[in-house]
């Protein structure tokens, strides 16, 4: 069990050393991801800003994730998982209009008028606080591999055996300091576990 994100950011740094090369920058998913992230860049010294994604939930179900939705309209779904929902096309084109309006409205808290980092022919560390479906760290993959990131190092605290498995074909290296058989939350894996609030992502971009 971690002690909370600080320390998962410090603990994932120490394994994430010798993977750091020229050209390496770190981006985090919020809001969770970007306390561990901005550890990270702060231990390794590395360029760091946010990719912003949303988890698109099942129709009667929204914690339960069949997709997710990235900048520039990038979009992932668990095709087989919505087939079983009966969750019909047009209204996977309805959540992915209102999860996309999010990205963009969070991009702006976040941002302001601030230009994205420039990733494009760089390795990226992709950080998360954790990881229990795949989905949001897969679109964020499809948005990086579109923008021409030269490679993709995911890097989480926890992450469960079966989605590990399912995602690893997506990244070049992941780097995860706990792999679990079975697990419910991300938070289960650390002693302290707030929500982190846009006003905390702002004020870590800026530093």
């Amino acid at each position: 069990m971690f002690k909370d994100r600080e320390e998962a950011g410090i603990l994932l740094a120490k394994k994430l050393k010798k993977f750091v090369k020229p050209n390496t920058v770190v981006l985090a998913i919020p809001r969770g991801g970007v306390v561990v992230g901005s550890v990270i860049s702060n231990v390794l010294n590395l360029g760091f800003d946010v990719i912003v994604v949303r988890k698109i939930g099942a129709p009667l179900n929204p914690e339960l994730a069949i997709g997710a939705v990235g900048p520039d309209d990038t979009v992932y779904w668990d095709r087989k998982l919505c087939e079983n929902l009966g969750v019909a096309k047009l209204e996977m084109a309805k959540l992915k209009t209102i999860k996309s309006l999010e990205v963009l409205v969070r991009e702006n808290i976040f941002r302001g008028n601030k230009k994205p980092l420039d990733v494009a022919g760089k390795i990226v560390i992709l950080v998360d606080d954790g990881v229990a479906t795949g989905a949001t760290v897969i679109a964020a993959q499809k948005y990086l591999k579109k923008i021409g990131v030269k490679e993709i190092i995911l890097a989480v605290p926890v992450i469960s055996t079966d989605v590990l498995k399912d995602i690893k074909r997506y990244f070049d290296i992941v780097v995860a300091l706990k792999i679990i058989k079975i697990f419910y939350s991300v938070g289960e894996f650390y002693k302290y576990f707030p929500q982190v609030e846009n006003d905390e992502v702002v004020k870590l971009l800026k530093l």
